[in-house]
């Protein structure tokens, strides 16, 4: 080891330290307690690592229009799409699950924003509220930069914000339910930012519609991922997360051939339609996901479940950009 990089516990602590702090700041998995900054925290209940996946939904359906060119007003789109499927309406989204999941945070994860004490309750509604609403408006001025006729994007700003209610929000609390919970989360991730870039550059259409809540299930078995991490709170509480009903090495199994079987049948109608090329190069992109999940999640998925979702979902967001891609190319 060279001596001008030693390696002491002090700077392990800070490396630490801020490895912790960054992972709180993401709204990710092991996290610390002990941010002061009220911007910070409420960063924190948006979860900006949760973005990614709609922010790339967006990008999948732009793909999917076969209208989409890279003139500056379309990245323009683009960008207030994202905005709007990301920080804005999953903010709001994730803020609202915090919300009403601050009784098995306490249980699973105390470091989070509201069970640590770091944000009052008037605070987060106030912030529920601000991101709806800001999400609402965006969604319309995107209809009006459409020129759309009827505000689909508006409509599916608020359809969204409702399936995001009543999945955390009691009576309903769909999250309670292991397999309405999942899907709704996976068709939240996947259809609805799809839907709403294809229905900016294009007209959405039922095929669409069809096609990504197909996608949708591969979806389900992504967020039995997520329940790995809360499954002792979750029986505590008596939620019915698929690792509470099944036991964990039968959901680690529901989770990976959801995963895996209906992004198979997607390329498969890709053959149908004759997009042989895109159908193989999605086939390629399953693969790794396949082998990272024996080498990973099967094993251990109260373990691995970050190190597999890190090491796999890249494979799976990159297929959905090819699947976009062959049903704009096909025209469908």
């Amino acid at each position: 080891m060279s001596e001008l990089t030693p390696i002491t516990p002090d700077s392990n602590s800070e490396s630490s330290d801020r490895t912790a702090k960054t992972r709180q700041l993401l709204g990710m998995k092991g996290a610390a307690p002990g941010e002061t900054s009220i911007w910070k925290i409420r960063l924190q209940l948006m979860k900006p690592i949760t973005w990614i996946p709609l922010i790339w939904g967006v990008v999948c359906g732009a793909a999917s229009s076969g209208n989409y060119t890279w003139s500056l007003e379309n990245v323009l789109k683009a960008a207030a799409c994202m905005l709007l499927s990301g920080p804005l309406l999953t903010g709001y989204t994730q803020t609202l699950n915090d919300f009403y999941d601050r009784e098995i945070d306490a249980i699973n994860e105390p470091y989070r924003p509201i069970p640590s004490g770091a944000i009052s309750v008037p605070q987060v509604v106030s912030q529920i509220i601000f991101l709806f609403l800001a999400g609402i408006a965006l969604a319309f001025v995107l209809d009006v930069w459409a020129g759309h006729e009827f505000p689909n994007v508006t409509v599916l700003a608020i359809f969204g914000s409702f399936i995001a209610f009543i999945y955390s929000a009691p009576p309903l609390k769909l999250k309670q339910n292991g397999w309405l919970g999942n899907y709704a989360l996976g068709a939240s991730y996947i259809a609805l930012p799809w839907w709403a870039g294809h229905a900016l550059f294009g007209e959405l259409n039922w095929k669409i519609v069809v096609l990504t809540l197909i996608y949708s299930l591969a979806g389900l078995g992504i967020a039995i991922v997520n329940d790995f991490k809360s499954v002792e709170g979750d029986r505590q509480l008596g939620l019915k997360s698929l690792p509470v009903m099944f036991g964990i090495n039968t959901a680690a199994w529901i989770c990976v051939i959801m995963i895996d079987v209906f992004q198979g049948l997607i390329a498969a109608y890709l053959v149908s339609i004759h997009e042989n090329l895109y159908a193989g190069i999605l086939v390629l992109l399953i693969i790794p996901q396949i082998t990272f999940q024996d080498m990973y999640f099967l094993r251990d998925p109260l373990q691995n479940d970050v190190k597999y979702q890190a090491s796999a979902q890249p494979f799976l967001v990159l297929g959905m950009l090819v699947a976009g891609l062959a049903l704009g190319h096909a025209g469908i």
